[in-house]
């Protein structure tokens, strides 16, 4: 890519995301806000997703393929976003698993919001698809703070931008879960609110048996990541895991 370097830098973690790659790509395509670069960061995948990264990439000079590291071992969503991270060039950093999707003016949206109120850091509504089951929506209140965080992540990573310029650039921390959060709670140190956008601005695909999914794995990461990256006492960290506990129960 030459010339001008891109406002957005899109980082997306890739692993045997053949089947949902090329239509996560096509949804960042598709924004309205059209100054963006996109870095595909393979995890080492064992299907097609390498190569196919590297075709959509020659396709569009706006998409970036990084490859497995030479072990070709997986080193996690997490290292893989920083790998992106580290090849990234634009004051805004954004988010998107390589099986999710945006709708067309999520970015625009988000930008506007955020040139409105100068926020450094924005999220917006998303839906969640499982299946078997219908769409679920995430509202997210029009501004949070760290302590409103600490209630309940209400943050889908699909949704987070944030700007470089402001606020830094931030690794997430190399744990298997929670990696997003931390980052969140971390960027809420650095500023003293997220803004979000009210309209459903992204698409969740939930797979059945994900990390994530698993109530009782969730829990553990959530109480490890709030004592070890976040920093809480056991009190607090008890109180969080709590209140977590409590919202997931109430949304099912």
């Amino acid at each position: 890519m030459s010339g001008a370097l891109p406002a957005v830098s899109v980082l997306m973690p890739c692993l045997n995301a053949a089947e949902t790659l090329a239509k996560a790509v096509a949804s960042v395509q598709a924004q309205s806000y059209a100054n963006w670069e996109l870095v595909i960061a393979d995890d080492g995948s064992t299907d097609d997703s390498a190569a196919l990264a590297l075709a959509l990439a020659g396709d569009d000079p706006r998409v970036r393929a990084l490859p497995a590291p030479a072990n070709a071992q997986r080193t996690g969503a997490a290292a893989a976003r920083n790998r992106a991270l580290d090849a990234a060039r634009g004051r805004y950093i954004a988010f998107l698993d390589a099986d999710d999707t945006w709708r067309p003016g999520k970015l625009d949206a988000q930008l506007t919001l955020m040139a409105q109120t100068g926020a450094g850091f924005c999220c917006c509504a998303y839906d969640v698809h499982r299946e078997g089951y219908p769409p679920h929506t995430r509202h997210v209140p029009p501004v949070m703070t760290r302590s409103d965080l600490l209630r309940g992540n209400k943050i889908g990573c699909l949704t987070a931008i944030y700007d470089a310029d402001q606020l830094g650039r931030h690794p997430m921390p190399d744990i298997a879960m929670r990696h997003d959060y931390a980052l969140w709670l971390h960027l809420l140190t650095l500023t003293s609110d997220v803004v979000g956008v009210q309209t459903v601005q992204a698409d969740h695909h939930r797979r059945a048996g994900s990390l994530s999914a698993r109530p009782w794995p969730a829990t553990v990461a959530t109480w490890r990541m709030l004592r070890q990256q976040a920093g809480l006492g056991p009190v607090q960290a008890v109180r969080t895991v709590f209140l977590h506990s409590l919202a997931r129960l109430l949304r099912g």
